[in-house]
């Protein structure tokens, strides 16, 4: 699944793409991959894209007339502009460059100045919901979600809501999304090394000081992916259809196991907490018994 960074670099992708372009038909291919709440189909065609945007992990299309499109790409989907200007973001397979709609295709949006765009998704756990705006801060998992990783006070809110998981260890709590918006499995193992913290660490036996330390690496190693093009996951590309290189750059724990690490030079080990896949340093990262 694509993390926050990711999903930034194609929000800002999709704005020189589709921002001002008005929507002339919908066709639903999969009724599972579209949904309108509180409104229909009819909502959508004559709309303009008004603005695009991104909370936590899921992107936002706001429409004219006061309606949105909620997007998530889950684990496998992608978005595919033909037009003028082609792009494609998300999962990539061959429908990157195929004639579409292919066998992944799931609901295809007719725009003016003959552009398409495809949402496709192969295991179909992605989706777009169709609301009033007004709607989509009570969607579930948005209502719960926690802070933006730059939000105003954003240390402060990560404190609150993170000693709420007292007796859990560090890293499953802040992969918690009503703890900080957005962060995954990359960038928890990044900021977790980056202030020196074994990620099975207890929540309750790290002081404010260091939780807020967390906080604000998670921010850091986010916004440098983000400034780097995201991360060149093997099931990711950004908006014009390259990957970026935030790992070959800037990662120093994840995927770079049997490395030495950049800061004393042990050897990185990969190991499992909570059920993920965990990268650390065993000499920086020493596990609090406090």
């Amino acid at each position: 699944m694509p993390e926050l960074p990711e999903v930034e670099t194609v929000r800002r992708g999709l704005e020189n793409f589709i921002v001002g372009k008005q929507i002339l038909r919908v066709d639903v291919l999969n009724e599972k991959s579209f949904e309108c709440v509180n409104c229909s189909q009819k909502n959508l065609i004559g709309a303009r894209v008004n603005k695009i945007r991104r909370r936590g992990k899921a992107l936002i299309i706001d429409l004219s007339g006061g309606f949105s499109l909620v997007c998530h790409l889950k684990m496998t989907g992608q978005i595919v502009v033909r037009g003028q200007e082609n792009f494609a973001a998300g999962h990539p397979t061959d429908s990157f460059m195929a004639d579409l709609p292919d066998r992944s295709t799931r609901v295809i949006f007719g725009l003016n100045h003959k552009t398409k765009l495809f949402f496709n998704d192969q295991r179909k756990f992605g989706w777009i919901k169709l609301m009033p705006s007004s709607e989509v801060v009570k969607i579930p998992f948005l209502a719960k979600m926690g802070p933006e990783p730059w939000e105003t006070g954003v240390s402060k809110q990560f404190l609150k809501n993170i000693r709420r998981h007292q007796n859990s260890m560090i890293k499953p709590a802040i992969l918690d999304q009503s703890v900080m918006a957005g962060i995954g499995n990359i960038y928890a193992d990044e900021s977790l090394w980056a202030t020196k913290t074994h990620p099975e660490t207890r929540v309750k036996n790290l002081s404010d000081k260091k939780l807020e330390e967390i906080c604000r690496a998670a921010g850091k190693v986010m916004q440098k992916s983000i400034d780097s093009g995201g991360s060149t996951m093997q099931t990711y590309v950004k908006a014009d259809g390259s990957k970026g290189n935030y790992l070959e750059k800037f990662a120093n724990v994840f995927r770079r196991d049997g490395q030495p690490c950049n800061r004393c030079q042990t050897t990185i080990v990969k190991t499992k907490v909570a059920g993920r896949g965990t990268h650390l340093c065993p000499k920086c990262q020493k596990l609090a018994q406090i």
